[in-house]
């Protein structure tokens, strides 16, 4: 099978790529060459797909069994690749986002079939436009589309609500015994997923010509409140979370991206189905639990000087906050 990976190189997706090797895919990756992760066994193609022409010129004489763009986030994007891909594949994966579903929910477990609906985010209302699309490109045109939804997948990222993410500032913070905020009470449930499973779904639907025109979230299936997903980092760390609890709206007032990280998202119990995607591809399990997922997160940054940043914005938030619901 042959495959292209636009991108392929991310958090979510070295580890997509990493297994599609494994099991003789051969797999090609369209990329600028600028991130320095090298996947072994995978062939690349430098080309910026920002630039359709010089994408076109690089992509040209080939066909593919699939191809996943895992770097697609507008509207914009989508008809490029359509125009592109058309005629050139047998299946066209776009990575959207389970912060699509319905905000807030109006029933707590999510599957494939919630709505589509965030109207505090527009990362998220992107995301739909996207999936909207191309699902007008598969009835008008039968263009070979399948839509991935995940939600918090990490690996070379700390998965924390609140100032984190390729950096490792929350964890110092929460070394020098300064106080976090968890938005709501702390017990709304959540899902992290490792990316090294949801690779084990995702590579099962690589070439699936049974998967085309529908719709999948790859998740794990164990539930943590978030006053466990900090305190698992915490622990991760050698040290005991400060927590203190703040409102979700009164947080998404003091910061615009709050409103859609919160609001569009987190602040809400989300409990996924996994049901579709082991129907489709039954071998699928998560078996990372976050206490052993973060341990080898946080164990990935320190083995390496460059990866241990310090951003003073994400710190100050929690400042600045934890201030503000003082006064």
């Amino acid at each position: 099978m042959k495959v292209l990976f636009i991108g392929g190189t991310g958090n979510i997706s070295s580890a997509s790529s990493r297994l599609a090797v494994a099991r003789g895919i051969e797999l090609f990756m369209l990329n600028r060459g600028t991130r320095g992760v090298e996947i072994p066994g995978a062939q690349t193609i430098n080309a910026d797909i920002s630039k359709p022409e010089q994408a076109r010129a690089a992509l040209a004489g080939h066909t593919w069994d699939a191809v996943v763009n895992w770097i697609a986030f507008t509207p914009a994007d989508i008809a490029r690749d359509i125009a592109l891909f058309a005629g050139a594949t047998k299946q066209y994966i776009f990575i959207s986002s389970a912060s699509v579903y319905q905000k807030p929910l109006r029933h707590p477990i999510v599957t494939e079939s919630t709505p589509l609906c965030n109207p505090y985010w527009d990362y998220s209302r992107n995301k739909i436009a996207c999936e909207d699309a191309l699902t007008r490109a598969y009835r008008d045109q039968q263009f070979p589309m399948v839509i991935v939804r995940p939600s918090l997948t990490y690996d070379t990222v700390i998965p924390l609500a609140i100032g984190s993410w390729n950096d490792v500032t929350m964890i110092e913070r929460m070394k020098a015994g300064k106080p976090v905020v968890v938005h709501g009470d702390g017990t709304s449930l959540w899902t992290c997923t490792h990316s090294d499973d949801f690779a084990k779904g995702f590579v099962g639907l690589l070439g699936n010509s049974e998967t085309i025109g529908d719709a999948f979230h790859i998740t794990s299936d164990e539930l943590l409140t978030w006053d466990q997903i900090w305190q698992y980092t915490a622990a991760a760390a050698g040290v005991e979370a400060n927590i203190v609890h703040v409102p979700s709206d009164f947080i998404a007032g003091l910061d615009e991206f709050q409103r859609g990280n919160l609001l569009g998202d987190k602040a809400y119990s989300a409990i996924f189905d996994n049901a579709k995607i082991k129907r489709f591809v039954p071998e699928f399990v998560a078996t990372i639990p976050y206490r052993e997922g973060i341990t080898r997160t946080l164990a990935w940054f320190a083995a390496d000087q460059s990866r241990q940043r310090i951003v003073a914005a994400h710190d100050a938030i929690h400042d600045r906050i934890l201030a503000a619901y003082q006064r």
